[in-house]
């Protein structure tokens, strides 16, 4: 369960990034964060693996108050988590099974991890992590030699190694075409539902949202706007989110 009780976030240069989030997600959720360009979106996602420190308020992911964790402690927490990212953040010039056990280096002695010795169980985990998304015929190609959808779907291998509880997806599809975005929404539904991992991912694809997850938060100007099932978003929900004129959080 993550769980933000009256969360603030304010940068250094004064702005107010997230104003008084109150929000509770539960394991097993499949929830899509919209809003405007800025809107707070990507800063609420990044506050929950401490990738931004909130700068008020209380935010516990099952039970742990994200900002006690320090050093040992903080990483051992982030390997619960999976991260993707829009640009998919892959070492390009090697193979795609040596990009998925990249997931295993933190927990690596430093040897091994210097000289790139993974077991045999770290590689059959990294195999079947690829398997998962439908890439295993990939595993030794070169990560460069692959489209956009498929490269996306190695970073989404990569987190599955990790065996995570919670994945958050910083606009994971905004770069891809539209049958690719599709089919790497499909991977996020068929994870979520068959392996009960939480999905939280912001998107400024509003169809997609509403198409794909079952809750759907709308943010403006840092604040939530609203929070409630996809299939009962309308025109309505949708001008109070995307309201012009309004001065947006980064």
């Amino acid at each position: 369960m993550i769980e933000f009780r009256d969360v603030n976030k304010k940068y250094p240069n004064g702005f107010e990034a997230l104003k008084q989030i109150n929000l509770t997600i539960e394991q097993g959720e499949f929830v899509a964060i919209i809003g405007l360009s800025g809107a707070g979106k990507s800063t609420l996602i990044r506050t929950i693996n401490r990738m931004h420190d909130i700068t008020g308020g209380t935010l516990t992911v099952n039970g742990t108050d994200v900002m006690t964790l320090q050093g040992k402690n903080l990483r051992s927490f982030r390997r619960n988590i999976g991260m993707i990212f829009q640009s998919f953040n892959l070492i390009t010039r090697t193979t795609v099974i040596k990009n998925v056990l990249t997931a295993f280096v933190p927990e690596l002695p430093w040897w091994r991890a210097a000289f790139g010795i993974f077991t045999k169980e770290e590689k059959l985990a990294a195999l079947e992590a690829l398997d998962k998304v439908g890439i295993l015929d990939k595993a030794f190609v070169r990560a460069d030699q692959l489209s956009g959808g498929q490269q996306q779907r190695v970073a989404l291998a990569r987190t599955l190694a990790q065996d995570p509880k919670i994945i958050l997806a910083d606009e994971p599809v905004a770069s891809l075409d539209p049958v690719t975005a599709k089919q790497v929404m499909d991977d996020f539904l068929r994870i979520n539902r068959d392996m009960k991992i939480t999905v939280l991912l912001n998107i400024h694809h509003v169809d997609l949202a509403l198409q794909y997850a079952s809750r759907v938060v709308g943010i403006r100007a840092g604040e939530i706007v609203y929070d409630g099932p996809a299939d009962q978003v309308d025109q309505e929900v949708l001008d109070s989110i995307y309201q012009a004129g309004r001065k947006e959080a980064v």
